[in-house]
């Protein structure tokens, strides 16, 4: 990070030098922080979307190209040809395991599953009707108080005792929460399982049969986690390093970022997406709701399509794409209105010229939508997956701020607009 440029602010009758960074890739950025000290005034901008809050060698974006990297390697490449765990071990620790590291990082993970078994009794005090991601929000905040010895965040080992952890327990935890939801026992992970596989399993197998996970819904389940495992400094990753910036411990912080998560501007997409389907309801009225879509006086907006950070494509959608035609090519839409709809809007909105454009292409919400819902999990389940997914980034980001040596509590400042000083008047001359 080079500062040999700078710009010049003049500020009434002062002249303020702001140097300017160079990343590896992206744009400069323009140095701020001494910018109170010496002129007196603050920069405004809402939502912080001009602003570089961090420096970050974990992911890198670019909405333009329609770019995604962790740590250099492309999101297509790394859903293609890796797994999961391994695109876990690359964002922790910066580099591709060796066989023998991935062998000894899987059996670490495989191993750490189990929940405490006093956490079974946490469970049972939600209601019976309790959304899952309620319950993630409330067993990921407990989980300081059943591991008391990975809570330190001053201690490196501790740090790396509390990321396995969580990355080793959230699909337990997530699947436990879906079986509470619908009133089915618990499902307890294997060792003899890969980490998508177990997933499935405790998801769905019940004690009163056998439970085969088909290698192909293993697969595009590995794909939606390492999809999502990472997405630079959104809302929730930013959540979570500002809640790590005051010291609190892992497991409030990445609870932190579960619950900001829950908000349906940033982790209900595919729900809405699939909410979106059902709505049309039949592939007869495709036609009346991509007018809507056209027509700029309606309110009407085809969710799933396009995104606010990739300008051109989402690079996440064509692997995940090839995950839904594999996942319904098994699995069949024949008995699923929302799936045949959701076939024909694709090949409908690929075909008209307006969508190509505009460049609203079906995005990664739209086709990991299609995916679950294919599965048979239900639309309360999409954003507890969501989260399961991006624990490694959060884990990730925590760890790089916690070890960069210029970080500080989040502390944003405001443009206030209310009132100035005024005196206090008894109530009875009011």
């Amino acid at each position: 990070m080079a500062d040999s440029k700078s710009a010049t602010l003049r500020l009434e009758d002062k002249e303020i030098e702001l140097p300017i960074y160079s990343p590896t890739a992206g744009p400069d950025v323009l140095d701020i922080r001494k910018l109170y000290a010496q002129g007196g005034v603050f920069t405004y901008d809402p939502g912080f979307t001009s602003t570089a809050s961090c420096d970050s060698t974990i992911t890198f974006i670019d909405g333009d190209k329609g770019e995604l990297l962790h740590r250099g390697y492309p999101i297509d490449q790394l859903a293609e040809k890796s797994h999961y765990l391994e695109v876990c071990y690359l964002l922790l620790y910066g580099e591709l395991p060796t066989g023998e590291q991935l062998e000894e990082f899987e059996n670490l993970v495989t191993n750490h599953t189990m929940l405490h078994d006093q956490m079974t009794y946490f469970f049972r005090g939600f209601r019976r009707d309790a959304h899952p991601m309620a319950i993630l929000v409330g067993v990921v905040g407990a989980m300081s108080a059943f591991y008391h010895d990975s809570t330190d965040i001053s201690d490196p080992h501790q740090r790396e005792v509390a990321s396995i952890r969580l990355i080793a327990k959230m699909p337990t935890i997530a699947a436990w929460a879906y079986k509470y939801h619908i009133g089915q026992p618990f499902v307890y992970p294997r060792n003899d399982l890969d980490y998508a596989s177990n997933f499935l399993r405790m998801c769905f197998a019940v004690p009163a049969e056998e439970y085969e996970v088909n290698p192909i819904l293993a697969r595009a389940m590995d794909r939606i986690f390492t999809l999502h495992a990472d997405h630079e400094q959104n809302a929730s990753t930013s959540t979570v390093r500002l809640a790590s910036s005051s010291g609190a411990n892992p497991f409030a912080c990445i609870a932190a970022g579960i619950a900001c998560l829950w908000g349906p501007a940033h982790g209900g997409a595919n729900q809405a997406c699939l909410e979106m389907l059902e709505e049309i309801g039949s592939v007869d009225r495709i036609p009346e709701y991509i007018a809507r879509a056209k027509d700029k006086s309606d309110p009407f907006r085809l969710m799933g399509f396009g995104h606010r950070v990739y300008k051109n494509f989402d690079p996440r959608a064509t692997v995940m794409k090839q995950s839904a035609d594999e996942v319904l090519e098994l699995l069949g839409v024949e008995n699923n209105p929302k799936l045949q709809v959701a076939k024909a809007l694709e090949k409908q909105a690929l075909d008209d010229p307006y969508f190509a454009e505009k460049k609203l292409f079906p995005n990664v919400d739209f086709y990991s939508g299609i995916i679950l819902e294919a599965m048979g999990f239900p639309t309360s389940m999409f954003t507890p997956i969501f989260a399961l997914s991006r624990t490694v980034g959060w884990i990730s980001q925590w760890k790089e701020q916690l070890e960069d040596p210029h970080h500080k509590i989040g502390r944003p400042r405001q443009l206030y607009q209310g009132d100035t000083t005024r005196d206090y008047i008894d109530v009875e001359k009011r």
